[in-house]
């Protein structure tokens, strides 16, 4: 017996043959594989192509196409040439299929609209997301044969990411089962009350719906209108999440029961509108209506444009009945124009992605057509491209904007990491930082203590955390600069015996074509505007006669003789730069590290020459180091680390916002003591106003490498709210 054509009995012998096809290599690609319950895994693919062709109407590229992705899925080593000879279209159904086979959500709560953008993203034929759909549906009827934590991983998986996107494309039945699937899993003794309660009130509503449909036909047959009735009856799993929104028992929710009228007529406007009330007086003369529950969105449409008259009636038995009142037009629109249900229930959508989907339902409505060979190039809108995602090496999924480079993704990650980055790994090989990223991509970013930013970054990162973090950086280096060439130029001018104005500094300035002070003041600093030949450039901007200027040369000559002579040895050697103190020094000089800001092994440091306490080592992000820098020029010092520190533990506080969770305290410990780091002190506060924990904890780490794991990790943790450094 034709296997084929007994799965597949819809099919003419072309189609059957290119499935026979596709299946053939599937049957030998998964031979002697099993599912939980001991049957061939052949039974997956077979299973998920009967709903594609059954249950949605699909095409026989479809089916084709879901037994060559479970024959590469199941056989890595086998590329995308499997699809030789089945054509463009299945080739890229087979390609979508795979990548979204290699998502492995860590957290879906937290990244749910994340992993549901990158599905869409990897359909570049929006079939890849109806086919990944009855795939999941498949699993879904088959959880019984999964061990207990795999299935309630796919159960959650399920809620968050495949149900949206079955109620996005319109698949209510394929929602629906998947719901009460969920439901019957996840809430079992719920799920079992409302069935057992829906099974038990089946005969009163079949009996309500005689009885209220009766009087109503009489009177709209005598009108001349001419409608169809649609009814249905709520799933368990929407009835369970309206009695948990209402806080009501399952006899409060008016609307198990609907009636839906749908008229047919002429789409002229008034006369939708005037039928549609005439309906709606003829229900509302009978039955007793709930004014407060009136929707008329007939007379002003939703925004999406879904136009209906929705109201709640009861009966004299004190029954309530939710009855919906549209014209055939209106209900092809709610159903499956832009307004579809998904759309009006007010899940987030944006407009790209509507579009995109929309055509998903034109597929469906219109399969024949998906059998042209120009369907694939010609007809279809390009999936959302205004964002890619991303993953680390340790499979954290990361959202970032279409042309996003490796630096990019570096400072998404961490600020401090962004800095020192030196290049990266994609997918295994080494790039650049400027290397664009595509989604799908794992990446790995490499770093260099002793890198720094250049302005060049500002030419190809396209994110503001990048740019802002790499303008900020630029910014304080220019300003560290310009401190240490506005002392250097200061205590030459007191050795030539000259002063600076305001209108002399600014007459230069314009002369070299400096458009900042500090960045006339950084050109000295870092040696690019030569200090020995600013002497003749004052004198010669100045308005004193030559005489007195040849003068002040020698004088100043003679005081410079003078000033070398008195000053100490260190500075002498330095050749009038600022004397940079190396890490390896600091032990034979008094020094100590700012409370204000608790430098660690690794920060970006200065050091400030205070008049008791020696050299105090600041941070450069120090809330302290603006005013040391504009106010005391002259007691800035360089100050760098030494390769290997004398000591390995640093002390700095970290202050936390947290959840009012009674585990949150212990989940803060639990995260310090998996890296190197101790708890010195750890003090929690009780905010009552914001429902929160103030939590503030002293740490001692080896360096800052490791307190970016230790911040990085809280500020992933779902109860913590904010973490920053003291």
């Amino acid at each position: 017996m034709d296997i084929i054509g007994t799965l597949f009995p819809n099919f003419d012998d072309k189609d059957r043959e290119l499935i026979r096809k596709a299946y053939l290599i599937a049957e030998k690609a998964l031979e002697g594989q099993v599912r939980g319950n001991g049957k061939p895994f052949m039974e997956h693919p077979t299973g998920v192509a009967k709903i594609a062709a059954d249950e949605i109407g699909l095409p026989a590229e479809c089916i084709a196409a879901v037994f060559l992705h479970e024959a590469m899925r199941m056989q890595p080593e086998c590329d995308i040439s499997i699809c030789d000879g089945f054509g463009k279209d299945i080739c890229t159904i087979v390609d979508g299929l795979n990548k979204i086979s290699t998502i492995k959500p860590k957290d879906t709560r937290l990244e749910a609209d994340n992993y549901k953008k990158l599905i869409v993203s990897y359909s570049k034929d929006p079939r890849v997301t109806v086919l990944k759909l009855a795939d999941r549906l498949e699993v879904m009827r088959s959880l019984d044969i999964f061990p207990k934590l795999s299935r309630e991983r796919k159960i959650l998986e399920t809620l968050m990411l495949y149900i949206p996107l079955a109620h996005q494309l319109g698949l209510y039945n394929m929602k629906s089962e998947m719901e009460d699937t969920y439901f019957r899993h996840a809430e079992p003794e719920q799920y079992r009350a409302i069935t057992n309660k829906l099974k038990a009130t089946e005969k009163d509503r079949q009996a309500l719906m005689t009885q209220f449909i009766e009087p109503l036909k009489q009177k709209l047959s005598e009108a001349g209108i001419n409608y169809k009735l649609k009814i249905r009856t709520k799933t368990a799993y929407s009835i369970w999440r309206k009695m948990q929104k209402q806080k009501v028992p399952f006899e409060g929710v008016y609307d198990v029961f609907a009636i839906r009228f749908i008229i047919d007529c002429d789409t002229d406007r008034e006369t939708e509108h005037a039928l549609c009330w005439k309906v709606f007086s003829y229900v509302t003369e009978e039955y007793e209506s709930d004014t407060n529950r009136l929707r008329d969105w007939i007379s002003n449409p939703k925004p999406n444009g879904y136009e209906s008259l929705h109201i709640t009636v009861r009966n004299n038995d004190n029954v309530y009945l939710e009855v919906q009142i549209r014209t055939r037009r209106m209900d092809d629109m709610a159903e499956n124009g832009l307004a579809s249900h998904w759309s009006y229930k007010g899940i987030k959508h944006e407009a790209t992605l509507d579009k995109w989907l929309v055509s998903v339902r034109n597929i469906l409505e219109h399969p024949g057509q998906s059998g042209d060979s120009h369907y694939y190039e010609d007809e279809l809108p390009e999936p959302p491209s205004n964002e890619i995602f991303v993953f680390t090496p340790t499979g954290e999924l990361r959202k970032l904007p279409a042309g996003s480079t490796v630096l990019d993704f570096a400072f998404d990650i961490h600020s401090n990491l962004g800095i020192k980055c030196t290049g990266g790994k994609v997918n295994g090989k080494a790039v650049p930082i400027k290397e664009k990223l595509n989604t799908g991509d794992i990446v790995e970013i490499m770093s260099g203590k002793n890198q720094k930013p250049s302005p060049d970054w500002l030419n190809f990162v396209v994110t503001s955390k990048a740019r802002t973090k790499i303008r900020q950086k630029l910014s304080e280096a220019e300003f560290q600069k310009a401190a240490e060439g506005k002392e250097l130029l200061g205590r030459r001018l007191k050795n030539w015996k000259m002063e600076m104005s305001d209108d002399l500094l600014a007459s230069i300035m314009k002369k070299l074509q400096f458009k900042t002070v500090n960045a006339f003041y950084a050109a000295i600093g870092d040696g690019s505007l030569d200090i020995a030949g600013m002497k003749d450039l004052i004198a010669g901007a100045s308005e004193g006669p030559q005489a007195d200027n040849e003068g002040q040369h020698e004088a100043g000559k003679a005081s410079e003789n003078e000033q070398a002579r008195k000053k100490p040895q260190s500075e002498k050697n330095s050749s009038d730069d600022i004397l940079v103190i190396d890490a390896r020094n600091l032990k034979n000089l008094d020094y100590k590290m700012a409370k204000c800001c608790n430098p660690v092994y690794g920060d970006d440091v200065f050091g400030f020459v205070s008049i008791k306490d020696g050299i105090k080592i600041h941070r450069i992000s120090c809330p302290n180091a603006a005013r040391l820098m504009e106010m005391y020029p002259y007691r800035i010092q360089k100050v760098r680390w030494s390769d290997s520190p004398s000591t390995s533990s640093f002390q700095t506080t970290l202050k936390i916002t947290a959840a009012h969770e009674p585990s949150v305290i212990n989940e803060v410990m639990d995260i310090v003591n998996t890296f190197r780091a101790s708890i010195r002190t750890f003090n929690v506060t009780e905010n009552g106003r914001n429902g929160t924990y103030e939590i503030s904890v002293k740490l001692s780490v080896p360096s800052n490498l490791e307190l970016d794991k230790v911040l990085s990790r809280l500020r992933t943790s779902r109860n913590i709210l904010k973490v920053t450094r003291a």
